[in-house]
């Protein structure tokens, strides 16, 4: 039922998991109501929900764009299901806002691909990626994949190398700045998180901890199926594919270096592994086999939701 559906690309399968995602975000925030006593708080969380909704059209707008995907909305389905693995995530602005730049940076640099204005993509994802670093330092580590993507399509020319410091000059310039003039407690907020904490004290709440395995379970299947199929893909993807294992995989460090840790921070993967997951669904060649395992992801997703909620 549930390939049958998102095996294409159809208006109702946005309409289905737009209405689940508003379903799902406030059964989550409506445990705390303290929000809604003040207009400030009901923009924070309408900007939350908008941008998150954002995310499920940028991850499936990137995966069909460049040829990711057999014209499925699959990528729009898998984004959704990893968010409510973990749904802390809905509570966190910051995290939010940084998992958007990311997803912004993230885009053009699969772009890339296409060598049309290299260095505009070059500057727009560092910049984006500065921004992200802004609300969660560590996402700084994304800068690697912009120099891999370098190194994939644009070596030769010495400027592109140049590209990110410059972004970061004029991002940096751009935030101290605004910070003097607003609030200096910008900067010292930024330097606090900027810190390695390898720990991971925070394992007390045993259905957080199902949660989390669970959720490397299957992440651990997608990841080496994309990686191990990699030869069999059209040559023209390996680069942008490489680049989905690349970040995912950065996705994983930022979690482990980042202080104040949960498992919402692994937002950061839930885009790179919703379109291996796209790609480990598609290469499937039993219906049953399809059906099986989308639903089972399905459900994982929703019992670790529902245990997380306490509902």
């Amino acid at each position: 039922m549930i390939t049958s559906i998102f095996s294409k690309s159809r208006p109702f399968n946005y309409i289905l998991v737009t209405v689940l995602m508003v379903c799902f975000f406030f059964v989550s925030e409506t445990h705390d109501m303290g929000w809604a006593n003040s207009s400030a708080g009901i923009i924070i969380k309408t900007g939350c929900l908008l941008l998150l909704l954002f995310a499920l059209f940028l991850t499936n707008f990137v995966t069909k764009r460049n040829g990711m995907s057999k014209d499925s909305t699959y990528p729009f389905l898998f984004y959704f299901v990893f968010l409510v693995f973990f749904p802390g995530l809905f509570s966190d602005p910051s995290l939010i806002a940084a998992n958007f730049f990311v997803l912004l940076a993230v885009r053009r640099l699969i772009s890339l691909q296409s060598l049309i204005t290299p260095k505009e993509k070059i500057f727009d994802a560092s910049l984006w990626i500065f921004a992200a670093a802004l609300f969660k330092f560590w996402c700084i580590l994304y800068l690697l994949i912009v120099f891999i993507s370098i190194i994939f399509h644009v070596s030769r020319d010495y400027r592109n190398w140049v590209i990110p410091f410059i972004a970061l000059l004029s991002a940096g310039t751009i935030f101290v700045l605004c910070s003097l003039l607003f609030e200096p407690l910008w900067i010292e907020r930024l330097w606090d998180g900027a810190y390695v904490d390898t720990s991971f004290e925070y394992f007390r709440d045993n259905r957080e901890n199902l949660a989390l395995s669970l959720y490397a379970a299957v992440s651990v299947l997608f990841f080496f199926a994309l990686l191990f199929s990699l030869g069999s893909k059209p040559l023209i993807l390996h680069s942008s594919y490489k680049k989905i294992l690349f970040s995912f995989v950065v996705g994983v460090a930022v979690f482990v270096l980042s202080p104040a840790k949960g498992n919402a921070l692994l937002s950061f993967t839930y885009m790179p592994l919703a379109i291996m997951a796209t790609s480990y669904i598609e290469g499937l060649s039993s219906q049953w086999a399809k059906e099986g395992f989308s639903l089972g992801v399905c459900l994982v997703a929703i019992a670790c939701f529902v245990m997380q909620v306490g509902i």
